[in-house]
């Protein structure tokens, strides 16, 4: 099988990170399959951007998997729990969705399985980001073994390969990888709480960071936003 001809399975969530992972997997030579999960999230809006990127990126087939975590709740994603606004701080945010990471990258295991893929490309970052613990790479170093061990494809000895090509990027990086991918940062969903208008609230964790990364990057975000950190 030539590179070209290999799938890789994208975890796409609408978000900048996503987008450019996803961005890069095809830069390497990948067939594009991806995985949107419609959890319930209060920013419903990023669906719609997957929906945008997968066609962007020529996603071959792009599935929504609907699994409602509102029946769970703990979070301000996906319960009656106000998005903070006041700035990133050091501890795990109420936007923390418990085990998110953990239920998703097992359902991109399955949707790779039965894509015939040993590759799965998630945008997880482990510097500029919210302090999730299901962001590091001890988590996905963790997983991928727990694949291996709990799969056919795996105990058959074609182990899952996990790629986190933006693990160890800073936001600006991420936004410089952005630029020069050709790819517009509007296409891209990052706010929790959009305003009522429907843009981008500019003052959430994920909205700050964002704006941060692309400020010191010197890269143009072309998302629109309803107001602006001081």
């Amino acid at each position: 099988m030539t590179a070209n001809e290999k799938i890789a399975v994208v975890l796409l969530s609408g978000g900048l990170d996503s987008m450019v992972t996803g961005a890069l997997a095809r830069e390497q030579g990948f067939r594009l399959h991806a995985l949107s999960i419609d959890y319930g999230q209060r920013h419903r809006r990023e669906l719609e951007s997957a929906s945008i990127i997968a066609g962007k990126l020529g996603v071959e087939r792009h599935v929504q998997l609907p699994l409602d975590l509102r029946q769970f709740g703990a979070s301000a994603l996906t319960d009656d729990i106000d998005v903070p606004k006041s700035g990133v701080g050091e501890d795990i945010p109420v936007t923390y969705v418990p085990a998110r990471n953990l239920l998703f990258l097992a359902l991109t295991t399955a949707f790779a399985e039965s894509s015939a893929s040993s590759d799965i490309f998630i945008g997880v970052n482990a510097l500029d980001y919210s302090g999730y613990p299901d962001c590091r790479p001890e988590f996905i170093a963790s997983f991928a073994e727990t694949a291996r061990l709990g799969t056919k494809q795996g105990v058959e000895g074609r182990p899952f390969e996990i790629h986190a090509p933006l693990q160890h990027m800073t936001k600006a990086d991420i936004a410089c990888e952005c630029d020069r991918l050709g790819l517009d940062p509007a296409w891209s969903w990052s706010c929790y709480d959009p305003a009522p208008d429907g843009q981008a609230c500019g003052l959430c964790d994920s909205c700050r960071l964002r704006l941060k990364g692309f400020a010191e990057a010197g890269v143009e975000d072309t998302t629109r936003y309803a107001a602006k950190p001081d």
